[in-house]
């Protein structure tokens, strides 16, 4: 198991809110689960992340999507960081202030360069409510140059 992926599974339970992605921590998800390929994060709707039309924003969805496919990236033991290189959202149903919904990622490809995921949000009844595809692709950027932001 790689060490990313151990240190990651020890934080299931947890609220999300010291990775180094400030958008991320922003979300504040807690990690359901965590495994090579596949990670779940539970996050409840606040009034900040809807529309005018008080349900979840279709771009806060699309961050919530994103984070869940980057971190379980991230847990697949590149050396290098991989970033999005496109990200295609179908937004299905609605969510609203107090609810939480769950986002899972899956593992579909993974090439020396590229990284192919699908990922989708669930209402906790289990009604579909949002589903995407990413592809990621390697930067010269190592992992082990990243550090966790300071908070003031």
């Amino acid at each position: 198991m790689h060490p990313f992926l151990a240190s990651y599974q020890k934080l299931e339970g947890k609220i999300i809110d010291q990775s180094p992605s400030q958008a991320g921590n922003w979300l504040k998800g807690k990690l359901i689960k965590a495994t090579h390929g596949s990670v779940t994060v539970a996050y409840t709707v606040r009034e900040e992340m809807t529309n005018p039309g008080k349900i979840l924003h279709g771009g806060i969805m699309s961050l919530m999507l994103d984070e869940v496919i980057g971190a379980s990236n991230f847990l697949t033991g590149n050396e290098y960081l991989m970033t999005s290189i496109n990200l295609s959202v179908d937004f299905l149903s609605p969510a609203r202030v107090g609810d939480t919904v769950l986002v899972t990622s899956q593992l579909v490809r993974e090439g020396k360069n590229v990284n192919h995921w699908q990922a989708e949000i669930r209402s906790e009844a289990g009604k579909l409510i949002a589903k995407a595809s990413s592809n990621l692709i390697t930067t010269p950027v190592k992992i082990s140059d990243l550090t966790a932001p300071t908070k003031p």
